[in-house]
């Protein structure tokens, strides 16, 4: 994918899908069989041990755990959970799955045993791949899944499971990876639940593809010579997994891979110089946690080509540090777990635009339409949505056909996303449905407050929610975590608020302010605004909706 203009790119781009498909041989085995020893990833330890994996490797390794999964009785549409942190063993579980046909369902490391449970009884799961922490957690759990067949730990024998490595040291390495209808299922991805109990997104194996002019375009016509992928993004959810990970080993492209216990700025920085990244998906919150180390680009010895990020606003001022202090543009994405990477910014095109998540990536039709699915005209409130068919686009919800199809209008996917296109076809992010505020008639969205809150020196993260207000409907309560070196306390807020009031408007500053330790994230990077939601309701002596739970 390569242009002289944006136009020229979008006008003449077209989709060319194959009639059978198979994410495991386009991003392991061709390679394979052409550069065995070409390197697909590098593995840091926690030690510091660095594990080289060669495509070779890699088919040989997932081509094992495929036989195993087919002698242990898993067959075709069968799903298989995949608990683990970035190591090679998670990529080699997905290559499996994906060669026998099966559905993998990536799940984060940090969920708790509620959150397991729900997702291995509502997946039907009938093995798991996971580690030993995993496996303890599984194991701890009141009732067995059912259907559950084998649980399989990668780093060592323990009771209850089967260890990963005498599994596959006894299987063959042999094994013809067949090819998919590109609808078949390849991978269910719940959603992030920041709007009610997640639900498993089913994507078949067009999904990578879909996905490709989406990585393409914010990594500026993506590969070129000398690339290596990183991000601190899970690959147990779309970002890692779709927007770094597998993208990168279809484009042969080296990925860097280490299991961060609690993301660490400073360690983030020395990766990326160690290891020569030249790309990375760096999702904001991550961003807004590397913006305190002084100086980066003169402490570390950095080779970054380009920066990617997504899952939230970035905001103008994280943009605006980028640009100073990495001499860098951040390109802006946009999508969901649904469908993914449907707006994109490219600064090497000229797309680029601080406030603004890019403009439609070549492939997709975006627009902003109303409730009866009508496109609106710039500058208009509005549900960010996306034309179907698209390759990218989720094909049910996991037994949920009600869901499904509230999900679509018309010729239209509903994101659950509002934003604004601008006259320049600038598509801007105010907020997720439940996320805008209505306050004294002006419908406020949280993203503009929270980027104008962290651009304080005194701010390092805030999340923004309405609060229910007898006089003007809800008022703008701001939750915010310091940076360190600063103290609590009312003169602090009404500093804070008189900073948002002079920058934004007298309608947009938070009435209240409430200083937290911590603010309550998804896996994804992304703000649980419904925590906050919650709690200002019981402030304001409203009941709990039980249907944000």
């Amino acid at each position: 994918m390569q242009a002289e203009t944006y136009d020229d790119l979008y006008g003449g781009f077209t989709w060319s899908l194959p009639a059978t498909y198979s994410i495991a041989w386009d991003c392991c085995d061709q390679w394979a069989e052409r550069e065995p020893d070409r390197l697909a990833i590098v593995h840091e330890e926690a030690d510091g041990t660095i594990v080289p994996v060669t495509y070779g490797a890699l088919k040989a390794e997932a081509n094992r755990l495929a036989n195993v999964f087919l002698a242990k009785g898993l067959k075709r549409g069968d799903r298989v959970a995949i608990l683990l942190p970035q190591r090679p063993e998670t990529a080699i579980a997905h290559l499996a799955c994906y060669k026998i046909g099966a559905v993998a369902v990536p799940l984060a490391s940090l969920f708790g045993v509620e959150a397991l449970a729900y997702r291995l009884t509502n997946s039907g799961a009938r093995a798991v791949v996971t580690d030993a922490r995993g496996a303890t957690k599984i194991l701890s759990l009141d009732t067995d899944p059912d259907g559950l067949v084998l649980l399989v730990t990668v780093d060592g024998p323990m009771p209850g499971t089967e260890r990963y490595q005498d599994l596959v040291s006894s299987a063959s390495d042999s094994f013809d990876t067949p090819l998919f209808p590109p609808d078949e299922p390849a991978m269910m991805i719940y959603t992030s639940g920041t709007t009610g109990p997640p639900k498993g997104a089913l994507h078949g194996h067009r999904v990578l593809l879909g996905h490709l002019p989406g990585v393409q375009m914010p990594h500026e016509f993506f590969p070129q010579e000398g690339d290596v992928m990183w991000t601190p993004a899970d690959w147990a959810w779309a970002g890692g997994l779709l927007n770094a990970l597998l993208p990168a080993l279809r484009f042969g492209v080296p990925v860097v891979s280490h299991a961060f216990e609690k993301f660490d700025p400073e360690k983030a920085f020395d990766i990326m110089a160690r290891h020569r990244v030249r790309n990375t998906f760096l999702p904001p919150t991550a961003l807004k946690m590397l913006r305190p180390v002084p100086h980066p680009a003169r402490t570390y010895d950095l080779s970054l080509r380009t920066v990617g990020s997504g899952g939230e606003a970035l905001g103008s001022e994280t943009y605006e540090w980028s640009r100073s202090e990495l001499d860098l543009t951040i390109n802006e994405f946009y999508g969901q777990t649904e469908c993914n990477l449907v707006l994109a910014s490219c600064n090497a095109l000229g797309v680029t635009k601080a406030g603004a998540i890019g403009k439609p990536v070549p492939g997709h039709t975006v627009a902003i339409i109303d409730d009866a699915g009508q496109p609106q005209p710039a500058d208009t409130l509005g549900q960010i949505a996306v034309r179907r068919p698209d390759p990218v686009m989720f094909l049910e919800y996991w037994r949920q056909p009600a869901a499904t199809r509230d999900k679509f209008v018309g010729a239209w996917m509903k994101t659950g996303d509002r934003g604004v296109l601008d006259a320049e076809g600038y598509v801007h992010f105010v907020g997720r449905d439940d996320d805008v505020i209505t306050s004294a008639g002006y419908r406020i969205g949280p993203a503009e407050i929270e980027d104008c809150l962290v651009s304080h020196p005194a701010v390092l993260l805030a999340a923004v929610v309405g609060k229910p207000d007898p006089l003007r409907t809800e008022i703008v309560k701001a939750f915010v975590v310091l940076n360190r070196g600063y103290e609590p306390g009312d003169g602090l807020a009404s500093e804070i608020q008189t900073y948002v009031r002079t920058r934004l408007a007298a309608h947009e500053y938070p009435r209240e302010v409430a200083f937290v330790a911590s603010i309550p994230l998804t896996t994804t990077g992304k703000v649980i605004r419904r925590h906050f939601r919650d709690q200002v309701r019981r402030e304001a002596g409203f009941f709990d909706d039980p249907d944000s739970a």
